[in-house]
């Protein structure tokens, strides 16, 4: 493909994917409600004609016959209504709705992954046409002729004719046309779309339909728009025309083409020689504010007879489509920006200028210009997590229909927003710790939530909440919760326990649910029990620098916590020294640092050092000693002690010094180090220091574990 398709071709995955998106949140609310709304019919035909026509032009035969089948089905749904729609009769059609955007989805996919497309997919348009059969009393006919639905137009459309009184506005008109028939309409209105917008005569059609099914008659040039690639370049150069006999037509496809998105520049062109247009002798005049129409200007005589008018779109917020390999791309060259902003102020030639007091001005104003640049660029990266939270509400109600339970889902927070990037890999963990709560949490019947005092529906709260730097979502619900003597049993039948079962307090019980191994699931189902478990999600949640505890009360339910950075590309970090090296610790897994004496140091049976802090005794990991590094900081006296603490670990880190504070960009390590298990070290990372020395990025979640090897 070349650049003019790969860049359609990205438009069309990014329309189609929000538009089935926005079907399944449609259906998902309309199933709850148990039927569809006149603007539920009508917003599900202009989704399927929207993805016939687009999927037509890219030549793309099953989405389009899928997508065509449905909008013939909904056609008649608009025109003759629900009401002889019995129970069995919705059941069907939501559950036609619901494999339809399935297989869509599906598709599209494919397209995403560059396979190929179904060859058949008559067994479901099959089953279309069967529902559609059963349901109508007229017949309506339906057919597959090249993605063109021969279904009755409701409104009549006004057709060219011919005329021998033929205007010399008209024929300046036709002469841009390029040889269209002749058209006596009264008003000709030519419509511009934006520069560089794309697929021009597919967003033609788009706004022929959209005025159609508001009941105007109009018509219009190009004609074969909707078929026809090659009129693009046509609707560009020229415009795209709509030709009405009705000032009053011409006045609310007028006030339509202001509320929408990607036109230009429209310009009115009056024939007052048309036999429809004698009583009016004027155009409605523009505000002098109105800008000058972005359209070729004709030298005209005095006398003629035409008058035209032009207008600049209503101003509107503009949005842009980004790919976001340019946003990551963006997001480093900022790192760069501010590891050498850094270099610069922290250099030992700039202590020697004259003028240094100025200088200091400066770079303070520097480093605040450079703050608000990496403020904005990381809020680019930013998207509500509602994308995520939303297709929950299709596997809650899968499940439903298949374990015959009854629950609900509730939704809180999910307009919180997340790095892109976090986003699309945290909806697979929450995916599974959803269905772990459909599956193994709620009770297996209404009678057994009866039994137990609760409400006969069961209910799933995902929520999600912000703290200073990270995102908070949890996945609770009321369902029997975890009973921790079969936790324990599970996992010593599993041989995953590592010491004796008496002394595993109830929060460590509850994390051997995450261990690698564990299920608690008996019985293998398509939900649960296939080697895919908590461990999973665990580590996924972990690869994104976040973290997973679980709380449960028996009988009351259960929830599970994921903690998880903002962003990724940029932290807070503190700098510390051992012996000449220099690390950085996340100021978020930093709780405190502090020294000690040597007196208040312990010791527990194997030798290891521990020290008390708030009540409770935490261990010591000392740094020097876990990676071999020469120091003269010994003496537990002479360094400091940083108790840090993520997800379930807390321990202290003894190190040389503190050196300060200090925003660091995370640079990955090289790829070649993955062979050896660096991660498992607990180094999650570098940054590159104002002096332009490398500092390793400690991950306060392995440390310790690797400190115990």
């Amino acid at each position: 493909m070349d650049n003019g398709m790969d860049n359609m071709l990205d438009m069309y995955l990014f329309e189609t994917n929000s538009l089935l998106e926005q079907l399944d949140e449609l259906l998902i609310e309309a199933e709850k409600a148990g039927d569809f709304t006149v603007d539920d019919v009508n917003e599900i035909f202009r989704i399927m004609h929207t993805i016939k026509g687009s999927s037509a032009m890219m030549e793309f035969s099953s989405l389009m016959q899928i997508a065509h089948h449905i909008e013939d089905l909904f056609f008649f749904i608009r025109e003759h209504g629900l009401d002889s729609f019995d129970t069995s009769h919705k059941s069907t059609l939501f559950d036609l709705m619901f494999r339809s955007t399935d297989l869509l989805r599906a598709e599209v996919a494919k397209v995403e992954n560059n396979e190929p497309l179904s060859d058949n997919v008559d067994n479901l348009t099959e089953e279309i046409n069967t529902f559609l059969k059963k349901i109508s009393t007229d017949g309506v006919k339906t057919t597959k002729d090249e993605g063109i639905s021969s279904k009755p137009e409701s409104k009549k459309t006004v057709q060219p004719e011919e005329t021998v009184n033929a205007t010399s506005s008209l024929d300046e008109i036709r002469m841009d046309l390029a040889g269209c028939p002749d058209d006596n309409s009264a008003f000709f209105l030519r419509i511009f779309f934006d520069e560089g917008c794309g697929m021009e005569h597919l967003r033609a059609f788009m706004l022929v339909t959209s005025l159609k099914e508001s009941g105007l008659e109009f018509g219009f040039y190009p004609k074969d728009v909707e078929t026809n690639s090659k009129t693009m370049g046509s609707i560009i150069e020229k415009g795209f025309f709509l030709t009405f006999n009705s000032r009053d037509d011409v006045d609310s496809a007028i006030s339509q083409i202001n509320n929408l998105n990607n036109i230009r520049s429209y310009e009115l062109i009056e024939n007052i020689r048309s036999k429809d247009s004698v009583e009016k002798k004027q155009v409605k005049s523009v505000s002098p504010s109105s800008a000058a129409p972005a359209v070729r200007e004709k030298a005209a005589p005095a006398n003629a007879p035409a008058a035209s008018s032009g207008h600049q779109m209503p101003s509107k917020q503009n949005l842009i489509n980004v790919n976001l390999a340019k946003l990551d791309n963006l997001v480093a060259i900022v790192g760069e920006i501010v590891i050498t902003e850094s270099m610069v102020t922290s250099s030992p030639e700039i202590q020697n200028l004259k003028n240094l007091d100025s200088f200091l001005k400066a770079t303070r104003q520097l480093r605040k210009l450079t703050d608000d640049l990496q403020d904005i660029v990381m809020s680019l990266r930013m998207v509500p997590i509602s994308g995520v939270f939303q297709k929950m509400n299709r596997i809650v109600r899968d499940m439903k229909q298949k374990l015959k339970k009854d629950v609900r889902l509730t939704i809180i927070g999910e307009h919180t927003e997340v790095d892109k990037s976090i986003v699309d890999s945290i909806g697979d963990p929450i995916m599974h710790i959803v269905r772990n709560s459909m599956d193994h949490g709620i009770e297996e019947t209404e009678e057994d939530r009866i039994a137990a005092g609760k409400d006969p529906q069961g209910e799933i709260i995902l929520s999600a909440t912000h703290t200073t730097n990270e995102v908070v979502i949890s996945i609770s619900d009321d369902g029997k919760g975890a009973d921790p003597a079969g936790i324990l049993a599970k996992a010593k039948r599993n041989g995953i326990l590592t010491k004796p079962e008496n002394e595993y307090t109830q929060k460590e019980i509850l994390s051997l649910l995450l261990a690698p191994g564990f299920s608690t699931n008996e019985v293998v189902t398509e939900f649960s029990g296939r080697g895919v478990g908590m461990d999973v999600v665990k580590k996924n949640v972990e690869t994104i620098g976040g973290t997973v505890t679980v709380s449960s009360e028996l009988g009351k339910g259960m929830c599970t916590t994921l903690k998880i950075p903002l962003t990724m590309a940029i932290v807070d970090g503190m700098e510390i020294s051992v012996g000449k090296s220099v690390f950085t610790i996340p100021i978020a897994n930093i709780r405190q640092s502090f020294k000690v004496k040597k007196e208040e140091v312990i010791y527990d049976t194997e030798g290891n050092e521990i020290i008390k802090c708030m009540n409770q005794f935490y261990p010591i990991v000392r740094i020097h000693r876990l990676y071999n590094i020469d120091t003269d900081v010994a003496n537990i006296e002479d360094g400091i002690l940083v108790w840090v603490e993520s997800g379930d670990k807390s321990y202290c880190l003894f190190v040389d010094d503190l050196l300060g504070e200090q925003q660091v960009v995370v640079k990955p390590l090289p790829v070649y180090l993955n062979s050896f298990n660096i991660k498992d070290s607990g180094i999650s990372g570098c940054t590159i220091l104002g002096d332009g020395n490398i500092s390793i990025i400690l991950d306060v979640l392995n440390l310790f574990s690797a400190s115990q090897h």
